[in-house]
């Protein structure tokens, strides 16, 4: 295929996607509020409810993973400029990524052991 043609295509892929990802979002969300109601609930318990679910430390994971990303991202570029390989880029972000996803899990874990007590 011409790079044109696949230029054009790239944003309607986009688009797509992106639309069936809200429209997902959108259904299942309010499937699982109608769901609430058939049970019995009231919009006051249904509140309660979607409060209680929140995620109280979803920033500071976010934060944990980005830290772990931007090390990755750092010492891959370094181990690439130091050793003219290609491949510490790609294999420093995914470790320190996921160093940082098992980091953010297990600290707000513990975060949330120590309020409870």
């Amino acid at each position: 295929m011409a790079p044109a043609i696949i230029g054009v295509f790239i944003p309607i892929v986009f688009f797509l996607v992106l639309g069936l990802i809200l429209v997902t979002y959108f259904y299942f969300r309010s499937r699982e509020r109608q769901l609430l109601i058939e049970k019995g609930m009231d919009a006051q318990s249904i509140k309660d409810f979607f409060e209680s679910k929140k995620d109280t430390y979803r920033w500071f994971k976010i934060g944990v993973v980005c830290i772990g990303f931007g090390i990755g991202l750092g010492l891959g570029m370094y181990m690439q400029d130091v050793t003219d390989k290609d491949f510490w880029i790609p294999f420093f972000l995914f470790v320190f990524t996921g160093i940082g996803f098992v980091a953010a899990n297990l600290i707000s874990k513990k975060l949330e052991q120590n309020i409870v007590k």
